[in-house]
């Protein structure tokens, strides 16, 4: 854990939560570290709309039960979609993906700048599916335009994974089974 204290310095972050289930741990691993927590949920991508209604009760569910702020974005699937045009045929973990995650990170971005919050992560981090290293480039070059700092955590490791799906058990929160887009969905 030690490691992770470097890497992060103020005493509020936002983190942007891509789903419950992935961000149980960040969350929690975030206010023990002493972080005043400020969940963002913004995740255009997800596909069909009763799908993202799904994945948004359960991070209500979450973010009450560890005692953190959310903050719910607006639900704009035509602003993804105008974002990854020409992209819609790359495979799973390809261009799309990129697009999708700087989509994302920028709104993340611009919230903290707009609350004076210097610094921001996400939980999309700790998915075995994600790429660590390639999702903290997207974040540092955002965080550089906004003269923020991206808080790079590997929350996966000490068993994150592990931890954060414990979390989501014993919360009963709703689990889904693909990324979010429909491009992913039908893969």
């Amino acid at each position: 854990m030690a490691e992770n204290k470097n890497l992060c310095s103020s005493k509020k972050i936002l983190l942007h939560a891509c789903c419950a289930i992935c961000s149980g741990y960040p969350i929690s691993l975030l206010k023990d570290m002493g972080y005043s927590v400020v969940v963002y949920f913004y995740n255009p991508n997800i596909f069909p709309e009763d799908e993202y209604d799904r994945r948004l009760e359960a991070q209500k569910t979450l973010c009450s039960h560890l005692g953190c702020e959310l903050i719910v974005g607006d639900y704009e699937p035509e602003v993804y979609y105008e974002y990854v045009k020409g992209f819609e045929n790359e495979p799973e973990k390809g261009l799309r993906c990129d697009k999708c995650f700087t989509l994302r990170l920028e709104m993340a971005a611009k919230l903290a700048k707009k609350m004076g919050i210097n610094e921001f992560t996400t939980s999309m981090v700790i998915s075995p599916h994600k790429n660590y290293e390639k999702l903290t480039f997207i974040g540092q070059e955002i965080a550089e335009k906004y003269e923020l700092k991206y808080c790079s955590i590997n929350f996966r490791k000490q068993d994150g994974f592990l931890k954060t799906n414990q979390i989501s058990k014993s919360l009963n929160l709703y689990r889904q089974n693909y990324c979010g887009c429909k491009f992913a969905k039908n893969f």
